[in-house]
């Protein structure tokens, strides 16, 4: 979180209509195969990965609910990525708890500038690689310069409990304990922030450096809404609720902690559009 610190992640591809029945998903999960579906513009394969009505909430278009919305969400969000020449990177994949988190990159040609965009899909899994929800994040950083505050997506669930390294983070994080936050990582550990490259740091100076400056004015409090941890990755879909002792307005966020060789954090890696900078200046 900072001035280009944007904690946030999720863009959207649509897709063309179409009056053909609408196809079965096949092979991969429907939350892995939600991005390239949408960058396609494959609306019914989109349509067909859902367990009952449509359900996805998306930056771009808020709550996009049933069958109607869902195609004018789709052919919206064609047309953008598809005047971007929008192309995608796979990243990460956890599964755990009935849900699968998606890591990917999405490379955009934005307002002649050349855009990766970290964008993160947590898909709530149903029977049969169906998905009964989908909740995408990502930060409007890189594509307008500035944050848009996000509301809340899901309630705090006072039963989801981060352990290790993780839960290590998350006390020091709400402390405003920078030393404790460096120990959580592996010493060659790494950062990054939601708007990806270049704002990543790395190593235990570099992190230190980038926590002092963030958790100057005190910790930031983080209310947990669900934890899907693998034993490797452990994604949190978190509310930020507090910076330093002023509470803030509750924002969504995803945060993805991957463990390295000795059980500390190898990784932290956020998708967020919360608007730290500015209450740091503040």
């Amino acid at each position: 979180m900072r001035a280009r610190l944007p904690w946030a992640i999720a863009i959207l591809a649509g897709c063309a209509h179409s009056g053909a029945a609408p196809s079965q998903p096949t092979g991969a999960n429907a939350t892995e195969a939600y991005l390239a579906r949408l960058i396609a513009g494959d609306r019914p394969a989109i349509a067909a990965t859902f367990s009952d009505a449509p359900a996805i909430d998306d930056p771009f278009a808020g709550a996009v609910r049933g069958a109607d919305a869902l195609d004018r969400f789709v052919a919206e969000r064609y047309a953008w990525l598809a005047a971007r020449a929008a192309r995608l990177t796979p990243g990460p994949v956890t599964r755990a708890a009935g849900r699968t988190v998606v890591e990917a990159t999405l490379h955009l040609r934005h307002e002649g500038h050349d855009v990766n965009l970290p964008i993160a899909v947590v898909g709530e899994d149903a029977p049969a690689g169906r998905v009964r929800a989908l909740r995408v994040y990502h930060s409007f950083w890189p594509l307008e310069g500035h944050h848009r505050v996000r509301a809340p997506l899901l309630p705090r669930d006072q039963n989801a409990h981060a352990d290790g390294a993780v839960a290590d983070y998350q006390r020091a994080l709400a402390a405003g304990d920078v030393d404790a936050i460096v120990a959580a990582f592996e010493p060659d550990g790494y950062f990054r922030e939601p708007s990806g490259e270049p704002w990543v740091h790395r190593g235990q100076a570099e992190l230190r450096k980038f926590m002092t400056q963030i958790l100057g004015a005190g910790g930031i409090g983080i209310d947990h809404a669900t934890i899907t941890d693998d034993g490797k990755i452990c994604a949190i879909e978190f509310n930020a609720v507090r910076f330093g002792k002023r509470a803030m307005a509750p924002q969504a966020g995803l945060a993805i902690y991957e463990r390295g060789p000795t059980g500390r954090l190898h990784a932290a890696r956020i998708y967020d559009d919360v608007n730290v900078e500015v209450l740091v200046a503040q």
